[in-house]
């Protein structure tokens, strides 16, 4: 008999800790989860999903401009934020429901409160003051909203978090940030109908993407209406007139009714007691973790964003399942964090997997680039000037694909296909054996059989 109270004690609510947690009861394990927010995590909460709901509701404004172009005649449209917001909070009510069903199904105890480590085996619960023990301790508290403290006038400031419940629509926001909350939510809030400008330090958005996605985003950003300023960093927020006052490096004063800082995303390890139980973190206080997810104290596992190595919730879903086979099914499993297909739910929207041309030029001797940018069929009735860009990086040597990079309609779920055929190692010979679903943007993938440019040594030939 056990001479601890749970097989398994999970903190974090989220989808790494649930997947976990619902995973191992599932296997007739006792396990017990405490989540003191909310069950879903980010991801569910106020992040991925809410995100969508958001992206799909600032599209309207234009698919009522495109169908003039299709025959069609629509009469005023408005706008309600509120009713948004309401119905964002329903669906989101109701997928936590979900999370809560799939654990009690699983026979696993929902503690709602906040947990912290008293040693590598004991857990305090807050609420109640508590404490129980566990053999294994999962950590999968995710990370948070870095708050920018050295900006004066932080506070003044609003982050993803509170961006999803805003009790009124600003008519202009200023949002400090390059990576991809920072651009999705500026498409987001203009297509909502808000000036917006994006405030960037970098030499171009999207740091870590490719080249070509980052300046065609740019490009397609500002001529839709959004002011991008690179180079430049916030100096000061403060209270104005006319709402705030935020005082730039380079361009002046810009006045907005509410400021976004999307600086990046902190982990969430503050206060959980970790040097108590043996867990080491890094300088950023990421929970540093071996191969198989396990900290530095031998009975502790830590997944998903807490780890800060690849902050996506399917790899934190992924981790969980590794972390399942390894302590309970006798198969030690690594997870597999090459090749991850990315969406920036950005507009136009970019999918993409595998590596940048950058990145590929530093690996390989010789490249074969392969591009395509056209005008997609939809828009040469509704008028729009947009257009698609695809690119193919080939190794020449093995003639593997290794990078696919796509901006423009329904990118994302493009990437998700193109991520199999990364995983299999398809060579560019595969593509060109595939035949065409026509018409379809997707088809320009398989068609491209000239490469545009190669690369060799670094250097275009």
């Amino acid at each position: 008999m056990s001479s601890y109270d749970y097989d398994l004690f999970v903190i974090g609510g989220g989808s790494g800790g649930v997947r976990s947690a619902r995973v191992a009861a599932s296997l007739g394990k006792k396990v017990a989860i405490a989540e003191e927010y909310r069950y879903g995590g980010t991801c569910v909460i106020r992040g991925c999903v809410p995100k969508k709901l958001f992206v799909y509701a600032s599209q309207y404004q234009e698919h009522f401009e495109d169908a003039a172009g299709f025959g069609w005649t629509v009469g005023e449209s408005s706008f309600d934020w509120k009713k948004l917001i309401a119905a964002k909070d329903a669906e989101i009510a109701r997928l936590e429901g979900l999370y809560k069903k799939g654990l009690s199904g699983a026979n696993a105890e929902i503690l709602e409160t906040r947990a912290e480590l008293v040693d590598a085996h004991t857990i305090r619960l807050v609420k109640t003051g508590e404490t129980v023990t566990a053999r294994t301790i999962v950590i999968a508290t995710g990370g948070r909203p870095n708050p920018h403290a050295a900006l004066p006038g932080h506070e003044l400031c609003i982050s993803s978090n509170e961006a999803f419940h805003l009790e009124d629509l600003p008519k202009a926001i200023v949002i400090a940030g390059g990576g991809y909350i920072a651009v999705e939510f500026a498409n987001i809030f203009h297509g909502l109908g808000v000036e917006t400008t994006l405030v960037y330090r970098g030499a171009e958005i999207l740091s870590r993407f490719d080249q070509d996605l980052r300046r065609g985003l740019h490009e397609a950003m500002v001529a839709k209406g959004i002011r991008i300023l690179c180079r430049d960093t916030l100096e000061m927020v403060s209270k104005g007139e006319q709402g705030l006052a935020v005082e730039t490096l380079n361009n002046g004063t810009l006045n907005a009714g509410a400021v976004l800082l999307a600086l990046g995303r902190d982990p969430n390890t503050e206060g959980l007691g970790l040097e108590a139980a043996g867990v080491k973190t890094n300088e950023r206080g990421a929970i540093v973790v071996d191969e198989y997810s396990r900290t530095s104290a031998d009975n502790i596992y830590a997944l998903g964003d807490v780890t800060d190595r690849v902050q996506l919730t399917p790899v934190a879903i992924h981790e969980a399942m590794c972390f399942i086979e390894t302590e309970y099914k006798n198969n030690p499993t690594k997870p597999d964090h090459e090749q991850i297909a990315t969406a920036v739910f950005s507009q136009p929207e970019i999918g993409t997997v595998g590596l940048s041309e950058e990145e590929a030029a530093k690996r390989y001797r010789e490249l074969e680039v392969y591009r395509a940018q056209f005008r997609p069929l939809k828009a040469t009735l509704s008028g729009r000037s947009e257009k698609m860009l695809m690119k193919l990086i080939v190794d020449a040597e093995s003639r593997k694909v290794v990078g696919v990079h796509i901006l423009g309609h329904d990118a994302g779920e493009m990437a998700q296909i193109l991520g199999i055929t990364l995983k299999a190692e398809c060579t560019k010979e595969d593509f060109d054996r595939t035949m065409a679903v026509h018409p379809t943007a997707a088809e320009e993938l398989v068609t491209m059989y000239v490469p545009s440019y190669r690369i060799r040594g670094g250097e275009r030939i």
